[in-house]
């Protein structure tokens, strides 16, 4: 029975149903094309031949049936047919109707090419044995990202054959499920494979768009991240190898996220390539001013008007099919800001979109993640997404950058750190101040680093960016990155700086991974990868930005640290709790926190915000749901000189077990045992981490 409530709500418009079934449906007499524009005159399919992409076999005109659907229907529209889609329609501002360009249609499952901005849609049937795999499914609690690129993760690794490197394959053989494994990851999140192009503009320069956010096509997976064999058997092949790489991946226990870019295409500004969109309804399509200039609020050219029913739509569609078709676990949507911009350009977190995505049945369970911003005015909504989505918390990434570098580097100078360590234990704690009650500490999606900016190493190595190599003298990629090179920028021979930044790193991770909320790691960074302070480097496909695989004897050590820390998390359900704790009440799946000074003192005020007293003793305790009560205490101190920390005295009879500390340059299988009020020393800007037990 339909909920009354539910009966009295509106259908959203995007889900009319005359924007069913739009793309290619194939029956046993072929296919049926159905196409939206809502500003076009006239649309005809063009069929071309198997080989030569420039004979067209047959052109059908398109007959319109009903609110702005175009459509076809040939015996010619079969598996593996190419085909494209002409448009024709009224001059004026903001339409940009040329009858004789050839435009991929916007659901084709395949794309092949005959050449730059030469672009060919291709009929799919996308059948494949899941052979029983299953979505994993991890819980949010649980779950730990790691973001890497389909090329650069296994590109160079040793045991992978070379034929597989850099592709979909490659990504599931098993030494890379070894390494994801062993590591103690759950979900891989893949940098965008949505089928990209390279702008013009880098290739002039001699180089890539290697990052691929320059969307051609919201359903067809990428062909450049495919083995040659699929290449050269086609768009089919395509995908399965991409369908075969989840499928593996799920029988390993490991989800799949993608990297989804809907908010801009690879058409650019007015004036750039005419590959699809553009052709089909431009107006319709992009956002713009009455007079048809652009509204750029994503700093690629052009922003896709999700405020149109149809361009929603196709994003909503795209979605289930990966979801689906695909069994993709999640999505991180790039820019999504832009994606819940209405008709008067205004973000707003009850957008027909983004209500959509969270409510959509065959979407339920699937990980919804944001990048709460984008360059548009009003465009950092950090913590302003509703309820279902997660998002990237620069908030949490700036804190701690601040915390164990730029405030260590200003401490060095003026013999005080700026700030004290309130703000740095917020972000600990889940970031309640910039995350509802309802939604909690899970709705942050905790990073120190990502694919845009410094790799962790680089981020402990430079002070500035060094991105001469992008063909910009230097402008591209932030300025600002709360970075420190401890001494000397870059490279460097000096034992004590290398040992510094050693520790500088452990710190972080260990911060990254000890936090309530839902970690995410970049890939390489477990192991120290550098990308010699490029902290842009979407325009290089080399061994700049693939993994490497050779790891000095420090390396190993980070690895086995990061290993480690994941392990804890784990095994202590009080460092992940589910929902924020409320004082007075027990929250299920919450954590009670306690917090104490170097002293072993309740934390005064004065304490949280004196910058000369940066050591802090946070005491979280479960409140268990379905795990067993759990109780650690974190120990920071955040400056550069040692200091002897007095463990709380507990009302219950307790010891704290030693488990982790950033202080070793690797990790110790001892855990020595201390007693409420002992005195234990502690090395200059570290943390140490114990499990609070009852005494036998």
């Amino acid at each position: 029975m339909v909920p009354p409530e539910a009966a009295l709500s509106p259908r959203p418009a995007l889900l009319a149903p005359s924007l069913d079934d739009l793309g290619v449906r194939l029956g046993p007499d072929g296919g049926t094309l159905r196409v939206w524009s809502a500003n076009a005159d006239t649309m005809h399919l063009v069929v071309f031949d198997d080989v030569d992409l420039d004979w067209a076999v047959e052109t059908l005109p398109m007959t319109r049936v009903g609110d702005s659907v175009f459509e076809a229907s040939t015996p010619l529209l079969r598996p593996g047919a190419r085909y494209a889609v002409r448009a024709g329609g009224p001059l004026g501002p903001g339409n940009t109707f040329n009858p004789q360009s050839l435009l991929i249609e916007p659901y084709s499952r395949g794309l092949v090419s005959g050449g730059f901005g030469d672009w060919r849609s291709v009929v799919v049937d996308g059948g494949f044995d899941w052979g029983g795999a299953t979505k994993p499914r991890v819980p949010m609690d649980r779950t730990v990202i790691y973001e890497g690129h389909v090329k650069g993760l296994s590109k160079r690794h040793p045991h992978v054959p070379p034929a597989l490197h850099g592709t979909y394959a490659g990504l599931a053989h098993p030494a890379m499920i070894e390494h994801f494994r062993s590591l103690g990851i759950t979900s891989v999140e893949l940098l965008p494979v949505h089928a990209f192009a390279t702008e013009p503009r880098l290739l002039q320069l001699g180089l890539t768009n290697y990052w691929g956010y320059n969307s051609l096509n919201f359903f067809t997976p990428h062909g450049g991240y495919a083995t040659a064999a699929s290449r050269a058997e086609g768009p089919e092949a395509v995908l399965r190898e991409f369908k075969g790489m989840v499928k593996l991946l799920h029988e390993a226990g490991l989800e799949v996220i993608l990297d989804v870019v809907y908010n801009h295409t690879a058409e650019e500004g007015l004036g750039g390539p005419r590959t699809g969109l553009r052709g089909l309804d431009n107006r319709s399509y992009y956002r713009q001013t009455d007079e048809g200039a652009y509204i750029d609020e994503t700093g690629c050219g052009n922003a896709v008007n999700t405020a149109t029913d149809a361009a929603a739509r196709l994003v909503l569609d795209s979605l289930r099919y990966w979801a689906n078709d695909v069994q993709i676990d999640g999505f991180r949507f790039d820019l999504a800001v832009t994606l819940g911009r209405d008709e008067n350009h205004s973000f707003t977190p009850d957008h027909p979109l983004l209500q959509a995505i969270r409510d959509d049945e065959s979407l339920a369970g699937t990980k919804l993640i944001a990048e709460p911003w984008d360059v548009g005015m009003g465009g950092w909504q950090t913590g302003n997404f509703g309820d279902g989505w997660h998002e990237w918390n620069d908030r949490y990434r700036d804190r701690v950058r601040n915390f164990w570098l730029s405030d260590i580097d200003y401490a060095r100078r003026a013999d005080t750190a700026p700030v004290g360590i309130g703000g740095f234990a917020t972000r600990l704690a889940g970031s309640s101040n910039t995350f509802s009650e309802e939604r909690g500490p899970l709705a942050s999606v905790n990073f120190v680093t990502a694919h845009d900016g410094f790799t962790l190493r680089d981020l402990v190595s430079y002070d500035v960016k060094h991105n001469l190599g992008n063909g910009e003298q230097n402008r591209d990629g932030a300025d600002t990155n709360r970075s420190y090179n401890h001494g000397a920028e870059g490279k460097t021979d000096d034992p004590r700086i290398l040992a510094t930044r050693r520790k500088a790193m452990r710190n972080l991770l260990g911060t990254l991974l000890l936090s309530a909320g839902v970690p995410m790691i970049t890939a390489g960074d477990e192991m120290g990868r550098t990308q010699r302070g490029n902290n842009n480097a979407y325009c290089h496909d080399s061994s700049l930005t693939w993994l490497s695989w050779d790891l000095a004897p420090w390396q190993q050590d980070l690895f086995a640290h990061t290993q480690r820390l994941l392990a804890l998390r784990r095994e202590n359900p009080a460092l992940r709790p589910r929902h924020f704790a409320r004082l007075g009440e027990r929250i299920p799946s919450a954590s009670v926190m306690d917090w104490f000074d170097e002293h072993g003192e309740t934390m005064s005020s004065e304490r949280w915000t004196n910058p000369s007293h940066r050591t802090l003793q946070y005491l979280a305790t479960s409140t268990p749901e379905d795990e067993d009560l759990n109780r650690i205490l974190l120990v920071v101190h955040g400056n550069e000189r040692p200091v002897e920390v007095t463990l709380p005295v507990l009302d219950d009879d307790v010891e704290y077990v030693s488990l982790w500390s950033s202080a070793d340059e690797s990790p110790q299988d001892d855990t020595p045992r201390f007693r409420p009020g002992d005195v234990v020393p502690f090395a200059e800007t570290s943390m140490r981490l114990f499990r609070v037990d009852a005494r036998d």
